[in-house]
């Protein structure tokens, strides 16, 4: 993973996560063209996705971070894979693995149309299963192989050099929180800051309380992440970028 020796030290580690979430002048800023024909599929099947300026920036910081292994979570139709697929193909190199998570199985073949698009077939592996039962398994599996009676490999793999968490505001929190043991000693994981509730919310909103109740575990979940991981925001148009890597 390249800046290894800035990630590693305790010196770096603070500063290297602001580095990493800053532009890259020297990459082009136009979407990719695949990314952006995904992105019109995504608005005729009304799905959301993280905005350009998120994924401009995701972008450079994957090019500077140059990760091995790489979980994306909650991967949708491709579209931000489609982004991270065009940085390998312009860098002229592959990580050695990359899984994508998704809940729905018709998103998966459309997932896979985009990985055999990019000849991404032999570091690629793509898990359909909803996160939290796969999560369990892969923890499941990990106790059973300390015993030495494990069967087969987890539905998850460990040890990520980057990590990426999209999902609901409301399961923002957890997903991160179940994910960061995740991480390579030196790995970083990226997510997006769940919406914010706006104004009063009554009790009997079960959409807004379900905002509110994401929204203040996301509060909870940095506060206790901070004792032990650095984390750095980065304000964009469209939200805000967050990473966290171990001190």
């Amino acid at each position: 993973m390249a800046e290894q020796e800035s990630v590693d030290s305790e010196v770096g580690k603070e500063h290297v996560l602001a580095h990493l979430l800053s532009a890259d002048d020297s990459r082009q800023r136009d979407e990719p063209e695949i990314a952006s024909n995904i992105g019109t599929q995504l608005q005729h099947m009304a799905l959301s996705t993280w905005s350009i300026s998120i994924l401009r920036r995701l972008r450079d910081a994957f090019g500077r971070l140059k990760p091995q292994s790489i979980l994306e979570v909650g991967a949708g139709i491709g579209h931000r894979s489609a982004w991270i697929y065009d940085l390998f193909e312009k860098d002229g190199a592959t990580p050695e693995r990359y899984q994508l998570v998704e809940d729905g199985a018709k998103f998966a073949v459309i997932i896979r149309r985009l990985m055999l698009r990019h000849d991404a077939e032999s570091y690629t592996k793509i898990v359909v299963g909803n996160l939290d039962a796969l999560i369990a398994e892969t923890n499941a599996w990990h106790a059973a192989s300390s015993t030495g009676v494990e069967v087969g490999t987890p539905p998850l793999e460990n040890q990520h050099d980057a990590i990426i968490v999209d999902g609901t505001s409301e399961n923002r929190a957890r997903y991160v929180q179940s994910l960061l043991p995740f991480l390579s000693p030196s790995g970083v994981l990226f997510t997006v800051e769940p919406d914010m509730p706006l104004g009063n919310v009554e009790e009997d909103d079960k959409e807004g309380m379900r905002l509110v109740d994401g929204f203040n575990q996301w509060m909870e979940c940095i506060q206790t992440s901070n004792e032990t991981y650095h984390i750095a925001f980065m304000p964009l148009f469209g939200g805000t970028l967050v990473a966290m890597t171990k001190k």
